[in-house]
């Protein structure tokens, strides 16, 4: 039996036809044909079994044959907003691997010591895409611009709002005890800075904005890696 092939195509229930990158990678890659099988993934939370009408060198077109709603793997939004790193191929890799593990959102901030000031975008959301159709997720996890920090904390947040930082100084708990407090709030939003932290300013700032003060453990972690930690943390609050 074959293994199923799967496809990110938004609107999948009202479409004939795979988007181009999608329709290259099946044609040319898989080389599926007419009557083959697959399964459409729309990112809102509904996989589609379809069958291939026609394939040619660019186009790939199909019907679809079943709808099978998904249900949510866990209750509330996830939300981790972090700063890039310098070398970007470390925050892409970050993004790949917490999208398979499952955040709803990811936001990327432009901090007072961060050294990366840009981002493209559309590179990153190529590597969330992959890693929802490798990791099987009925969501698209949502990606967003890169916002100055002093802008981002002021926003509103109905949800637990958490900042994790390295500072002795600024009183700390641990960020899976916090989030194992009782709480009928269910979304919850956690910041992480770049290689050189936050600085003070900023997170005396969110903390009297409603941020908890917390960390990630005893170990200093790289960016990356203290935000793969902090998603790794939510799913098991969440499960």
């Amino acid at each position: 039996m074959k293994e199923a092939r799967y496809f990110y195509v938004p609107n999948a229930a009202t479409g004939r036809e795979l988007p181009e990158e999608e329709a290259a990678h099946a044609v040319r890659v898989l080389r599926l044909q007419e009557g083959d099988e697959m399964v459409l993934m729309d990112g809102e939370g509904c996989f589609y079994q379809a069958e291939v009408t026609m394939a040619s060198q660019k186009h790939c077109l199909y019907k679809i044959t079943n709808t099978l709603p998904q249900q949510p793997q866990w209750n509330g939004h996830l939300h981790l907003a972090i700063a890039p790193t310098k070398m970007m191929e470390r925050i892409e890799w970050m993004t790949e691997k917490a999208v398979e593990i499952g955040v709803d959102e990811i936001s990327f901030l432009r901090c007072q010591f961060s050294e990366r000031k840009v981002i493209k975008l559309p590179r990153v959301e190529k590597i969330a895409v992959s890693a929802m159709k490798q990791s099987r997720k009925a969501w698209k996890t949502q990606l967003c611009e890169m916002t100055d920090f002093k802008t981002f904390v002021q926003r509103e947040y109905k949800g637990r709002k958490y900042i994790a930082h390295c500072y002795d100084e600024i009183a700390r708990t641990y960020f899976f005890d916090e989030l194992r407090q009782p709480s009928d709030i269910e979304d919850v939003l956690v910041l992480v800075g770049p290689e050189g932290d936050f600085s003070v300013d900023e997170v005396r700032l969110a903390i009297e904005h409603g941020f908890v003060s917390v960390h990630l453990g005893e170990s200093r972690l790289r960016t990356e890696t203290a935000g793969l930690a902090a998603v790794m943390m939510m799913q098991l609050y969440k499960n």
